[in-house]
């Protein structure tokens, strides 16, 4: 990485993937970035937990940088793990928890009933826990670095994405609202669901945001090793799918849009010309994460997302050492070669 003693360092972009729980480890991988201070980050974009992760960052870091931005990634997961009592929903180890029968049960009539009837208060830890914790008003008009934070209107499918201007609580229980859990979020009258069944995460405003480096961290698994048999495993397999196809097909055409732009002769247009200049990275989670069944996803016990906030800051200590020594360099992913068809 270039020495920030007589260059400034390079304009980063953050793609933070939602995955519940599991957006722990991006914390941890958010927690090791921080505490080695050389990558400046000048936009993020986010879906559901993602989003979570980038308005705690953009916050902290107003009131005191990096160290600030530190200290509210752990306030903010700290208060989820200790929300709900979830030593009661959860057997097994802290490395490897699952679901207790009663919690079964509950998800079992979660598919069954909609939210509207097993959960009518709409009762939604997650927004004493923002509201408590991010100031908004303040954020909207001083953050640091520009936020895109995904959720999908119901009606249409479609992508809406909440730029820094217009955060507020909703915004980010809409980017992590699944349906079949939570109540619908209206916003301006229009109803958004949660962000990862259109983009998880966005990646092509952090483009036009003008970033030089991309770095996507990615919770789901690149590749499993058996196609999935029985009922339960087919269920999830294409709950997983449809949260992924976003990334999937815009990493893609990504890829596909710089090469077009690098093979140009003449790269008149200022989006050509980003493309053309753009490196891109990959912090994944397919080691530390591929093995953990679905489920775990739900289980935000403190002791487990610490857990996860270790595997991540021991996965970006792996990265700095190797990609992360290229930023401001060249690519140290292809994204052509990673979201290729098979």
């Amino acid at each position: 990485m270039p020495s920030t003693s007589f260059f400034r360092p390079p304009r980063l972009g953050l793609a933070l993937q939602g995955g519940g729980a599991h957006g722990a480890f991006t914390w941890g991988v958010l927690d090791r970035l921080l505490e080695d201070g050389r990558l400046r980050i000048d936009a993020i974009s986010g879906t559901s937990a993602g989003a979570m992760n980038a308005v705690a960052l953009a916050h902290g870091w107003m009131n005191g940088g990096a160290d600030g931005a530190r200290a509210a990634l752990a306030r903010f997961w700290s208060a989820v793990g200790t929300r709900l009592p979830f030593e009661l929903f959860t057997i097994g180890s802290i490395e490897r928890p699952g679901l207790a029968p009663a919690a079964r049960a509950l998800m079992h009539w979660a598919r069954l009933l909609s939210p509207y009837q097993f959960n009518p208060l709409d009762v939604n830890p997650l927004r004493d826990v923002l509201a408590e914790q991010i100031d908004f008003e303040r954020l909207r008009a001083e953050s640091p670095m520009r936020l895109f934070v995904a959720a999908t209107h119901a009606n249409s499918g479609r992508l809406r994405l909440f730029e820094t201007h217009e955060l507020g609580v909703d915004a980010l229980l809409a980017s992590a609202c699944l349906p079949t859990l939570h109540h619908t979020v209206m916003i301006d009258g229009e109803p958004y669901w949660d962000g990862g069944y259109s983009a998880n995460p966005a990646l092509f405003p952090l483009v036009r945001a003008g970033v030089h480096d991309l770095l996507i961290v990615s919770l789901t698994p690149m590749l499993h090793a058996a196609a999935p048999v029985s009922a339960e495993e087919i269920r999830t397999r294409t709950l997983e799918f449809a949260f992924n196809a976003g990334l999937l097909r815009e990493a893609r055409l990504l890829a596909e849009a710089c090469a077009e732009a690098r093979a140009s002769l003449w790269p008149f247009g200022r989006l050509e010309r980003r493309l053309r200049r753009l490196r891109t990275h990959l912090i994944d989670a397919h080691d530390e994460l591929g093995e953990l069944p679905n489920e775990t996803q739900l289980i935000a016990h403190l002791p487990f997302l610490e857990t996860l906030r270790d595997l991540g800051r021991g996965r970006a200590e792996r990265w700095l050492a190797d990609g992360g020594a290229l930023v401001g360099q060249r690519s140290s992913a292809d994204l052509a070669l990673l979201y290729a068809s098979p």
